[in-house]
């Protein structure tokens, strides 16, 4: 009887949800102000900064590899019956490509990056913090946020817009190998399609908003890595609500960023 879920009981848990909620949104906010003072502040740690994004991309890099290609596959066989339909099977190239480069390239390669990355910073750095290696770097006179927080942030940032350059180029591999078996068409033919329908103006804005996504994946990762507590049962929950969170904030951005994009690009255009 006690498991019964009365409205008062469901108004405290809501209750106590949406206080987590907003007090993770005001950690996340405090975070994101320390780092922005901390990363112009000498000393620069080039070397772990360089060491990081080796390590996260090239780990990454198969996985969102093989993402990238089987997504630009399946979009080239399901666009291909629709487009018959309607007799515009010569648009087959240039929708997909639009489709990979503007949208489902960058937000796939985020979405994957996030689930191998945030949660490992996360479970990194938690360790560190429930094991007093992070209190111990402190004592030591060596500033933890910066050594830890800012390098990774600064990595991830960068190194994600390279991956989604790398997975938008798989993805047109895939595509291409989709036309080759429901149209036979040349790999030069399908190529100059491709160009001929993505501008300039597509594949800016859909790499831009890749270094947001990358710095929203350090950002999280390493705000619950860092702020872990409870021992071990803490670095598990840190691991697993960077992946959640990290993966829920790409999503809302995007939307903001796609929308932001649209009425900014025709001015520029």
């Amino acid at each position: 009887m006690n498991n019964i879920l009365t409205p008062g009981k469901l108004f405290s848990t809501t209750e106590k949800r949406l206080t987590e909620f907003f007090s993770m949104i005001g950690g996340l906010s405090n975070f994101s102000i320390r780092f922005l003072k901390e990363v112009f502040l000498p000393p620069y740690e080039i070397e772990q900064i360089r060491k990081h994004m080796i390590e996260l991309g090239m780990k990454t890099l198969p996985i969102v590899g093989v993402t990238g290609f089987i997504i630009g596959l399946v979009i080239a066989m399901q666009l291909s019956p629709v487009l018959k339909r309607f007799g515009a099977e010569a648009f087959l190239p240039g929708s997909v490509g639009i489709s990979i480069v503007r949208e489902l390239g960058p937000v796939i390669c985020a979405l994957i990056f996030a689930g191998r990355v945030s949660s490992g910073i996360g479970a990194e750095l938690g360790s560190m913090r429930v094991t007093e290696q992070i209190d111990a770097m402190e004592v030591s006179g060596v500033n933890p946020f910066r050594y830890l927080v800012v390098t990774r942030i600064f990595a991830t940032t960068f190194i994600l817009p390279i991956l989604t350059v790398y997975v938008i180029f798989i993805s047109l591999i895939g595509a291409y190998i989709a036309v080759v078996l429901v149209q036979n068409m040349t790999w030069a033919y399908y190529l100059d399609r491709v160009i001929f329908a993505v501008e300039f103006g597509d594949a800016i804005p859909g790499v831009s908003k890749t270094f947001v996504f990358g710095f929203i994946v350090g950002l999280v990762g390493s705000y619950k890595g860092y702020t872990a507590e409870n021992g071990t049962e803490g670095v598990g929950k840190a691991s697993t609500s960077a992946v959640v969170v990290s993966s829920l904030l790409i999503l809302i951005f995007d939307m903001v960023l796609v929308k932001l994009t649209l009425w900014i690009w025709p001015t520029v255009k």
